[in-house]
């Protein structure tokens, strides 16, 4: 499967509809947040891959919009017979330093830490996060909301290597 830099609408509906099947459950029980945590940790795992301009992190953000390109284009013809294949205006994060990697290689780390320990639905939950935050930070919209993030993962970073190298501490 090739990687994508485009998503269309079909990769749009995919990543709605994962979306939607982790928000019902929270929203008909009792909408604690407790209950979105694991959808977030995978979020922001994306997040944070998105902002790679390449390596494995890089590579699967772009390979999760081939794979909900052909799954919603798929799921949309089978289900209205219409074919779904227009692309989005596209986005991406850029701007990542050596120091924002140290950070985002970490925070991933995390997030495989609790993936790991995490229950069945935890799991699921996790990699639905993952997926819609990969997809939609595809598209020039998020892409644009999120565009400070590098920036505070470069700045995280700096900070990190400063404490570290003993910066300003005596």
């Amino acid at each position: 499967m090739n990687g994508t830099t485009t998503l269309t609408l079909g990769g749009l509906l995919a990543a709605l509809l994962v979306l939607v099947a982790n928000l019902h459950p929270w929203y008909r029980g009792g909408r604690e947040m407790k209950h979105l945590a694991a959808f977030g940790k995978g979020f922001f795992a994306a997040a944070c891959a998105a902002a790679c301009p390449g390596g494995l992190l890089g590579w699967a953000h772009n390979h999760t919009g081939g794979i909900a390109n052909g799954a919603g284009q798929r799921a949309g013809s089978a289900a209205t017979g219409t074919t779904p294949g227009s692309g989005l205006t596209r986005g991406q994060l850029t701007g990542l330093s050596a120091t924002g990697a140290v950070v985002v290689v970490v925070a991933v780390f995390l997030v495989a830490l609790a993936y790991k320990t995490a229950g069945k639905t935890d799991k699921r939950r996790i990699v639905g996060g993952f997926f819609v935050g990969s997809v939609f930070l595809l598209t020039a919209g998020v892409a644009g909301a999120l565009s400070w993030l590098p920036g505070a993962l470069n700045g995280a970073g700096a900070g990190v290597v400063g404490a570290v190298q003993g910066s300003g501490l005596l």
